[in-house]
């Protein structure tokens, strides 16, 4: 007879993956003795200490405590699709779903997308995490995440890639600065200028062979992994960065005015879109949300007042300011 419960195994999952019963506690919304307790009772069922107390240090797992966390681990993935499996025989979109999403989009496109989903699918039990590229395609092969928001700069070979919208490079600089009047920039007009790189894995590479493939190298003065550290680094004066999306307001995080003017030239652009392994369209709830960000995308993502028909914020800095001072339709 089992003895242990499926909830059990969540929290020893939850301590295992945290290192502390507090952290824990708080990701999956119990009380501290309520964790603690469960562990203590798995240990009594399995006959083996789970972890190590180290007062200073938290939690950490004992040799047994991994092998079993890895079972454990699998035992609630197949609970879960018990539960996708129930709602695809009965027509019904519910249960749980890991989505994944790149840091340098994740403020603008995630939380909106996730919203409309939830709204329109409310038994399902959505959670989100955020990543960098590389780590991005970890946590997709770890099954920790059931498929990823991403670019394609590098799409592995056990990984598929279904594109959503193609997003142009563009120069980002402050509005009073000598080439803000431009309606578009090439590279080698930056040659001389300060850089402010935006650097991610993957995403540096890609801004950095605009260069490369001109035989520039540009004069990178400032560098940071937070894109929001970027923009306000520019708007301050300190260098142009290079980017594919632009914040809604046209603002620094510390309120400064920014220009957005697109790169010239036959550039790659990034393709936003949905990445995940070639086994995740075999859930229900995986398969609905791939539909529902597709539709989602081509219905036009308008957050913020941004009209409809401009294809949203993902839309070239161009075409957004076009649509602004197009007249009217007859």
């Amino acid at each position: 007879m089992i003895r242990f419960t499926l909830r059990q195994l969540e929290y020893f999952v939850a301590v295992g993956e945290a290192g502390s019963i507090t952290v824990a506690a708080g990701r999956v919304n119990v009380s501290s003795p309520s964790i603690s307790t469960a562990i203590s009772q798995l240990e009594t069922e399995f006959g083996m200490p789970l972890f190590v107390r180290q007062h200073a240090q938290g939690l950490s797992l004992t040799q047994a405590g991994r092998v079993l966390m890895d079972q454990a681990r699998a035992v609630l993935r197949e609970a879960d699709r018990l539960v996708d499996l129930a709602g695809d025989i009965s027509g019904q979109v519910r249960g749980p779903i890991m989505v994944g999403c790149m840091l340098t989009f994740a403020q603008v496109v995630l939380p909106a997308l996730r919203k409309d989903f939830t709204d329109s699918f409310p038994e399902v039990r959505f959670s989100q995490s955020e990543y960098d590229a590389n780590d991005l395609v970890s946590a997709l092969r770890r099954a920790e995440i059931d498929v990823a928001l991403a670019y394609d700069l590098v799409v592995p070979p056990d990984l598929t890639f279904i594109p959503l919208i193609e997003m142009p490079p563009f120069v980002l600089i402050p509005a009073d600065h000598p080439l803000a009047d431009r309606v578009e920039i090439d590279v080698e007009e930056l040659r001389s200028l300060p850089m402010v790189l935006l650097d991610l894995p993957q995403s540096a590479d890609y801004f950095l062979s605009f260069f490369q493939d001109k035989g520039i190298k540009p004069e990178i003065s400032e560098r940071s992994r937070d894109i929001a550290v970027v923009r306000s680094l520019v708007a301050n004066g300190f260098g142009y960065s290079i980017a594919n999306l632009r914040p809604l307001n046209g603002m620094s995080p510390d309120g400064k005015s920014l220009k957005f003017i697109p790169l010239a030239g036959n550039l790659r652009p990034l393709k936003m879109g949905l990445l995940m392994p070639p086994h995740a369209e075999t859930t229900h709830v995986v398969r609905s949300f791939l539909e529902f960000a597709q539709s989602w995308v081509r219905d036009g993502f308008s957050p913020g007042g941004v009209p409809r028909e401009i294809s949203g914020p993902l839309a070239s800095p161009a075409v957004a300011e076009k649509a602004k001072t197009a007249p009217p339709e007859s």
